[in-house]
């Protein structure tokens, strides 16, 4: 139910983070995997690691905010390998600063990268997906999509970013359930990540966020994992529409 042998999976965002733990899940599980990011440092890295698990991967340096650049991702997928049968949206950014602050730039780098991004993404691989009717489409959100930023988080236009990324998911997720193509979203806590570096770093923000969480700690990428896998795989195959918090229990208080 949860093997993923002989399908393929496009990871926007897939070098680092989240993305990268998610890009090495799903190849362990037996994917093939297209990674897609702006920072081709780590293509070398990458491209060993899970060639080391057994399975295929390409690499392409290319930014989701540019239209054509993220659909010759795709058409490129498509005429080496075939097909897409799961699209991870997980490139993403954010800028730390009272709302006051940020400048025209800064809103449209967060807001182009974490939603528009995934937009343009998922109606890329989506013409593929609808035609072949069949596919599964994970985003990564944030509990900061649905709750909004505490006064110490300064963190506004992340939380819009997000907060779109959960709409996108269901709205795409009803249109699109006609051709038999999921989508769902995982909107994680607070994890370990460069992007959460600075809260980490940050005695009393950190110590602040703690207090939301009842597991008292930051999640590791490699724990969103399993989430990835249920939502790639036969497993979710009455699963759409949904987003899938895993947040260490901060949303149930």
């Amino acid at each position: 139910m949860f093997n993923l042998c002989g399908k393929i999976a496009l990871i926007t965002g897939g070098a680092s983070g989240i993305g990268r733990a998610i890009t090495k899940g799903l190849a362990e599980f037996g994917c093939d995997v297209v990674i897609v990011d702006v920072n081709s440092k780590s293509r070398k890295r990458m491209v060993r690691e899970i060639e080391i698990i057994g399975r295929g991967c390409t690499f392409n340096e290319a930014d989701v905010t540019n239209f054509d650049s993220i659909n010759g991702v795709v058409d490129r997928t498509i005429a080496n390998l075939g097909k897409i049968d799961i699209l991870v949206n997980s490139a993403g950014c954010n800028i730390r600063k009272p709302a006051l602050e940020y400048s025209e730039e800064e809103w449209n780098r967060i807001v182009d990268t974490n939603l528009k991004g995934v937009f343009f993404a998922t109606q890329a691989v989506g013409k593929t997906m609808t035609r072949r009717r069949t596919g599964k489409i994970i985003n990564i959100a944030s509990v900061m999509g649905l709750v909004g930023s505490p006064p110490y988080q300064t963190v506004v236009p992340y939380c819009a970013s997000k907060g779109g990324v959960v709409q996108l998911t269901k709205a795409f997720a009803l249109e699109w359930a006609k051709y038999n193509v999921h989508i769902n979203a995982i909107a994680p806590g607070p994890v370990k990540t460069a992007l959460t570096k600075a809260f980490i770093e940050d005695r009393e923000i950190y110590d602040a966020i703690l207090q939301m969480v009842p597991l008292k700690r930051f999640a590791k990428p490699e724990e969103l994992i399993g989430s990835a896998v249920f939502l790639a795989s036969k497993a979710s195959d009455y699963v759409t529409g949904h987003i899938l918090y895993v947040d260490g229990g901060w949303l149930a208080q």
